[in-house]
């Protein structure tokens, strides 16, 4: 699992084509977090615990005076030498656990307050700039604030105790500050630094995303259109030159049987017409074909080939059909997949009904046959593709049984239209 996702890091990281960083001793630390951290945490401890092992502790004389206890416990030695040790094997893990080791070291620096001559180490310094770097910015301040006030509020105690001298205090305190700063300051420049990094490589992986996506999307648009397309054409074709064929092998009158052959050719020919200019999409892009179709379906010519191919087809239109060129191909098209459904699903119909009312608002496209009989599905391409196409125009569609025993089909579509909405279809329950 961790190893896919390495592979997967690395293959966006090579798409992205990061530059590598800077210095071999950075990309050397980057590469081995461990060692790195393991060489600091020994430096800490060799530096950190050399003051522990001169300790000097005091005590208090009666006439309010200190006095060195020469030699010093070795318990209070021992404690020192503790703290220095956990703290610095707490820093192995740092990046983990950034504010236990920052309040480990300032333990130490606590500890540290009971020298002779107050001392100090670079763990205040790791901690702090390892605080800014995996925290943030507004963490090693407040670190800063409140690691600095304790230190501060717990000299002053010591002092007033007679523990330590005000000198020492003020050293101490001094001192601790000077190399939290430090480790602060460094630490927000490198980390912010580190998060403005991460920030915009995450936005780069966004938008390598997104523009996969964007091209999927693209893709399966073009396979759905392309799609709908060919169904449209070669199911109304091929519906109608079979009922054709029938009807001219059914005939003994060669005038007929020869129309209706002829008639068979010629919608095969406009099918292929069509097919080649639909499959220019396929093609390079130095193709001289077009990509879609030149001129919307005209639906006097859809009822005209029907009605060539013997079915009772009449066409009412109401208005005038100044249409954009979008929706004038939607309702060109809804009426040719509805007359070839009602041709495939209704063979016997007496009367088969088109209707198209230019002067609504939106504008009504009804296919009416009284040959249906039973329910019709909504789950083939053909109904799926006039609800898309009526959406694409921001209009809706229904197929559903009508008054009488008759099936509708029924579009309504707005002459003008901007973005379409997502596709839907009302059908008989």
């Amino acid at each position: 699992m961790n190893s896919r996702s390495r592979s997967t890091a690395v293959r966006e990281d090579d798409e992205l084509r990061l530059p590598r960083p800077p210095g071999i001793i950075r990309r050397f630390w980057a590469r081995h977090p461990i060692a790195a951290d393991v060489i600091i945490a020994v430096i800490c401890l060799l530096l950190g615990i050399a003051p522990a092992t001169f300790f000097t502790s005091y005590e208090t004389t009666p006439g309010g005076g200190i006095r060195v206890i020469d030699p010093p416990p070795v318990i209070t030695n021992v404690i020192l030498v503790v703290l220095v040790v956990i703290a610095c094997a707490l820093l192995l893990r740092r990046r983990q656990w950034p504010v236990v080791t920052f309040a480990a070291s300032y333990a130490v620096a606590v500890a540290y307050l009971f020298l002779l001559e107050p001392a100090g180490g670079p763990l205040l310094v790791v901690t702090s700039y390892t605080l800014a770097v995996y925290r943030s910015t507004r963490a090693a301040w407040t670190g800063l604030g409140i690691g600095i006030g304790t230190l501060t509020l717990i000299s002053f105690i010591l002092e007033r105790a007679g523990a330590i001298t005000l000198q020492d205090a003020l050293n101490g305190v001094l001192g601790q500050l000077t190399l939290a700063l430090i480790g602060t300051l460094i630490g927000i420049n490198v980390g912010g630094r580190k998060r403005y990094i991460e920030a915009v490589i995450d936005r780069s992986r966004q938008l390598l995303t997104e523009r996969d996506q964007q091209a999927q999307i693209a893709a399966a648009s073009e396979r759905a259109r392309i799609a709908r397309e060919m169904h449209d054409i070669v199911s109304h074709s091929l519906t109608v030159i079979v009922a054709l064929s029938e009807g001219a092998a059914a005939t003994a009158d060669q005038d007929r049987a020869r129309d209706a052959a002829t008639a068979a050719a010629a919608t095969a020919r406009g099918a292929l017409t069509e097919m080649r200019s639909m499959l220019g999409v396929l093609r390079d892009a130095d193709s001289d074909l077009p990509l879609a179709p030149s001129a919307p379906v005209q639906p006097h010519v859809t009822v005209a080939t029907a009605q060539n191919a013997g079915y009772p087809v009449t066409l009412t239109t109401t208005g005038e059909a100044n249409v954009t060129p979008a929706v004038s191909f939607a309702i060109g098209r809804i009426v040719q997949e509805g007359l070839t459904n009602a041709m495939r699903h209704a063979p016997h119909a007496s009367k088969i009904e088109v209707r198209i009312d230019y002067s609504a608002d939106p504008i009504v496209v009804e296919i009416y046959n009284d040959g249906a009989s039973g329910p019709i599905g909504t789950t083939g391409f053909g109904l799926r593709g006039l609800s898309e196409r009526a959406a694409h125009v921001n209009g809706t569609l229904q197929s559903v049984p009508a008054s009488d025993g008759r099936w509708m089909l029924r579009a309504e579509l707005p002459a003008a239209s901007d973005s379409p909405p997502s596709p839907a279809i009302e059908d008989a329950p």
